[in-house]
């Protein structure tokens, strides 16, 4: 992997691929670039895929203390070395992220989001509440593989899945990214639409959600495709939380579809 320093000094590591107009993609949490592999392989024969590890992930640096702003540089920095005119898919709270980065000035013309996991309303934003006063309990007391597990539980795991999921090497690397589970917490803020900041979204953007997903999830990003200015909501039949990157590139490929002839024509 390549790396590229943010403004505070972090180093992120990224990778590039294919051939075509530039895309960004931005992985959720618990997750590494190597989450993206398939969807990038997927979309790098019509784009330049651009994956990166978060701060604190994988082969990603994680000086001082983190908080939104410095997350919004990383994906600055990606999205500078990417080149001009890039695009930006987001998945999950990856997705919040790219939000934040566009609302206050990433310069993006066409944004993408799978299932940001906002949680509106008075019962999800109760939830969201007690889960952040929880996971920072744990990892206050160092407990990381118990805000593996309440992440897990949030994202409907069950109990029994999470316990053999433990007997696994892939466990280690989870726990090893667990403090990074209060990055994307606070990327969430109160678990709200933040309606007021993204009206400072320009980008066209389209909200996707999985029509087997929760009924407050899909109803969650009907509301956000809502408060963005150009906003356009799209829901892909038979698909959840973990969609299948092959259903969802000829999505991606498709929305991005001008940006390809643009680039064609100036080749």
């Amino acid at each position: 992997m390549d790396r590229i320093l943010s403004a505070d000094g972090t180093p992120i590591a990224y990778r590039r691929q294919g051939d075509g107009p530039p895309l960004v993609l931005v992985g959720g949490a618990l997750s590494a670039s190597a989450a993206d592999a398939p969807l990038a392989s997927l979309l790098a024969p019509r784009f330049t895929v651009l994956t990166y590890d978060r701060r604190g992930r994988g082969a990603s640096g994680d000086v001082g203390r983190c908080s939104v702003a410095r997350e919004v540089e990383d994906l600055a920095a990606v999205v500078g070395v990417a080149g001009a005119g890039a695009s930006v898919f987001g998945m999950s709270s990856g997705g919040a992220l790219a939000l934040e980065a566009v609302a206050v000035g990433l310069s993006v013309e066409l944004l993408a989001v799978y299932e940001p996991p906002y949680t509106p309303g008075a019962s999800g934003l109760l939830f969201k509440a007690r889960c952040t006063a929880r996971l920072h309990r744990l990892l206050a007391v160092g407990d990381r593989g118990g805000a593996v597990e309440l992440f897990l539980s949030m994202t409907g795991v069950a109990e029994e899945t999470a316990a053999r999921m433990r007997r696994t090497p892939h466990w280690a690397e989870l726990e090893a990214m667990a403090h990074t589970l209060a990055y994307d917490d606070a990327l969430l803020g109160d678990g709200s639409v933040p309606v007021e900041r993204f009206a400072a979204v320009a980008a066209r953007t389209l909200v996707i959600c999985g029509g087997f997903s929760s009924p407050p999830a899909r109803a969650a990003t009907r509301s956000l495709a809502e408060a963005l200015p150009r906003g356009r909501h799209r829901t892909l039949t038979g698909q959840m939380r973990e969609v299948a990157p092959q259903v969802l590139a000829p999505v991606l490929a498709e929305f991005f579809a001008k940006d390809v002839y643009a680039y064609r024509q100036a080749s």
